[in-house]
């Protein structure tokens, strides 16, 4: 694979021929250079007035006294410099004040935490400091989509096992009923794998993983000394008090996983790239070793900012109430799901519910970009809904390998990370899908 570098003409008015270059081999893996579904549907794409509940982002700003913390940062000397490698440690201290109740020990500031640019970050320097050629790596479908070039371009070798949806959307379905099959997952076990990608609360399904599903994790992670990656960026974000189960807790486990944590998702600030990485100093060592030549520190101010709403959110109630603005923000709009007749599955964790759209009659004629042809019929409903009903969401397919994506293409994502003005809006204009409806 080759590009070309933006000729100019030469003094007499010629374009010569701009020189080529190879790209590195790894681009061509993980759908790097593919067409993403984010590049598809963009606010550049849509409609101008299209509502977005696809991607998954906040309309909404941080909580006040954690914008003052980062501004109060800002006026420091320090906090405009170098942080350490590991994080700032006031950051690391809040995090070991804040976790180490969630993980039955008192965490080393030191040794067990390590703050990253953002949780993706994190964890592509972790494959960075783990993954040999040819390590296998097993991601639950549907996954998080930046698992796969970060996996891939360290040489590892995804390998897919599916979240088995219900074969049908009843009214009382939950997330709870997205289920894996775990012989599939013991078969998918070969010699060369050395990890497992656990998310929970997970991205897109809302699934909030039981203990006795973590345990079977646990069982054949043990049994064939595998490590596990587990994503729990949403972990402030669990429903209907169900329990958040860390697989780190499970007998045997801690030694063998990293745990991703993420300030984005806990203070509603995705732009400021502030994660961690939970584990122990045997995991956390090499990975912190494979980020300093990556990033080398995490930016100053937003991590004071961060270690500020850590120390204060239990006194201030935060978390508490965050969790009950979240389901009011849920139950909004699952509320006009039901009285428009949509089938969706129950999410009791993170911001994104999947709804049935097979009964969405798409017109074959209608007007559909090159950009969309050739995928899942996810994508078209996407597109087609967006463009008549102005609200946006994220075709499914986008998080499954190909030989999977028939599994994901009955579904669109939708957020509700949104104010509720916004929700109600979307709400109303939904309605309209009923005559889209097939009869």
């Amino acid at each position: 694979m080759t590009t070309e570098a933006t000729p100019h003409p030469n003094e007499n008015g010629v374009i010569p021929k701009a020189p080529q270059f190879a790209v590195s081999s790894r681009m061509a893996t993980g759908r790097a250079m593919s067409l993403d579904v984010w590049s598809i549907f963009n606010a550049a794409n849509l409609p101008a007035d299209c509502i977005n509940l696809g991607q998954g982002y906040m309309n909404f700003p941080p909580p006040q006294w954690v914008k003052e913390a980062a501004d109060e940062a800002l006026g420091t000397v320090s906090g405009n410099h170098y942080s350490h490698p590991k994080g700032r440690p006031r950051l690391r201290e809040a995090i070991r004040d804040h976790y180490s109740q969630y993980f039955n020990r008192t965490l080393n500031v030191e040794t067990e935490i390590l703050v990253s640019s953002g949780a993706n970050e994190g964890q592509y320097s972790a494959w960075v400091a783990w993954l040999e050629p040819g390590d296998e790596v097993i991601l639950f479908e549907p996954y998080f989509d930046q698992y796969l070039p970060s996996i891939t371009f360290n040489h590892g070798v995804p390998v897919y096992v599916p979240i088995h949806p219900p074969e049908d959307l009843a009214k009382a379905t939950t997330s709870d009923d997205w289920r894996i099959d775990f012989e599939e997952l013991r078969r998918a076990i070969t010699p060369k794998t050395k990890m497992i990608v656990v998310n929970t609360p997970h991205n897109p399904i809302g699934k909030v993983f039981k203990q006795e599903e973590l345990q079977k994790i646990a069982d054949l992670a043990i049994e064939y000394n595998l490590m596990v990656m587990s994503d729990e960026v949403y972990d402030c974000l669990v429903f209907d008090d169900r329990p958040h189960v860390r697989i780190a807790n499970l007998p045997g486990m801690w030694e063998r996983t990293i745990t991703v944590g993420s300030a984005g998702k806990s203070f509603a600030c995705t732009g400021w790239r502030v994660g961690w990485l939970i584990g122990p100093e045997s995991l956390i060592g090499p990975t912190l070793a494979a980020q300093t030549r990556i990033v080398f520190c995490t930016n100053s101010p937003l991590q004071e900012a961060a270690a500020a709403g850590l120390e204060q959110a239990v006194q201030r109630g935060y978390f508490e109430k965050q969790i009950q603005e979240y389901t009011e923000r849920r139950d909004v709009l699952l509320n006009y799901f039901d009285e428009i007749g949509l089938k969706y599955s129950l999410p009791f964790g993170s911001y994104f519910v999947l709804v049935d759209i097979s009964q969405v009659q798409i017109p074959e004629d209608y007007p559909f970009p090159e950009t969309i042809r050739g995928r899942g019929r996810d994508f078209y409903a996407g597109w087609f809904l967006a463009q008549e009903l102005k609200v946006s969401s994220i075709p499914v397919s986008e998080f499954y390998c190909d030989e999977h994506m028939k599994i994901g293409e009955r579904f669109l994502r939708f957020a509700f990370c949104k104010d509720l003005d916004t929700l109600h809006r979307a709400g109303e204009r939904l309605r309209g899908i009923t005559r889209f409806f097939k009869q």
